[in-house]
């Protein structure tokens, strides 16, 4: 790269030292110059080529320096800028887990601790433990990915039992309909996206239920409909935000903001789109949206 560019910056100079010395030669033999006189010429000329030369030589390595420099600092920048990010991102993390671990610790106090509430709480931990442990594989996804024909109703299925729990709990209903569907994705990946939408589902509904059930539209669309509080209008905008959580967040005082963040990477990844669309009062509808066309698994590693 270095020696390119340094031909690049001379290449003008040497070429047309050579051909003025190609003419003194030519003029000499044709008008009889005397040789003594060609050769002073033509070495003061090669002198001239070479000093210029090296000059842009030491210039040229002085540019590649400070570029070396510049790319150095721009890797440490983007190295230091992803360590304040995990950083920042475990520091909510941990403001979000302490919750359900002294509310365990609350009811083992008690003489005789409700099962029931023990099972949620640890629940929860288990979620944020493995919220956790996807964030750190979050930065090489692409490489960690299996893009597969999946069935879409047992894959829900399976999810959704994992919270059922939490379902009986709160005494909430679950419907599931038209999901029989295949769709292209990673299933852990997609799993994980749907997991953290149930999550927030179940935490902002307190009577009703949640449905889920597809569509087609301009692909395969997998709609995750809440009757809970709903989002306020404002905040639509900058619900996949990291660390944003908005009115509803605020109020709760437990949201941390980083599980709406993670299934938007993780769906821009997998090259499915997801949106919210939202009403206060009258629930949620999170949509999830899988391309029709074939991805093959180097489109997807463009995101």
């Amino acid at each position: 790269m270095g020696k390119n560019k340094f031909w690049e910056k001379s290449k003008a100079l040497i070429v047309t030292n050579a051909l003025l010395a190609a003419v003194l030669i030519i003029a000499g033999v044709l008008y009889n110059i005397e040789s003594e006189f060609l050769f002073y010429e033509i070495s003061f000329l090669l002198l001239i080529t070479i000093a210029a030369s090296v000059i842009s030589y030491r210039k040229n390595k002085e540019d590649i320096s400070d570029t070396n420099e510049k790319e150095t600092e721009d890797i440490r920048d983007t190295r230091w800028e992803q360590m304040r990010e995990k950083e920042d991102f475990f520091a909510l993390w941990a403001h979000q887990i302490k919750t359900p671990i002294a509310a365990l610790k609350l009811l083992f106090q008690d003489e005789e601790p409700s099962i029931g509430d023990c099972k949620r709480e640890l629940f929860k931990i288990e979620n944020y433990v493995s919220m956790a442990l996807n964030y750190l594989r979050f930065e090489d996804m692409s490489g960690d990915m299996v893009l597969e024909k999946c069935q879409l109703e047992p894959l829900i299925k399976q999810v959704v039992k994992k919270f059922s729990t939490i379902f009986i709990y709160q005494h909430l209903t679950v419907e599931l309909k038209d999901l029989d569907k295949e769709i292209l994705t990673d299933e852990k990946w997609f799993s994980f996206v749907l997991e953290q939408v149930l999550s927030n589902a179940l935490k902002y509904t307190k009577t009703g239920g949640i449905k889920i059930f597809a569509r087609d539209n301009a692909g395969i669309e997998i709609v995750i409909r809440d009757t809970g509080v709903g989002i306020k209008s404002e905040d639509l905008p900058r619900v996949f935000e990291k660390g944003y959580t908005g009115y509803n967040g605020r109020i709760d005082k437990k949201a941390s903001g980083l599980g709406l963040y993670m299934c938007k990477g993780a769906c821009d990844k997998l090259g499915h789109k997801i949106r919210i669309e939202s009403e206060v009062g009258r629930g949620t509808d999170v949509i999830i949206t899988v391309l029709r066309e074939k991805i093959s698994a180097s489109d997807v590693k463009r995101y």
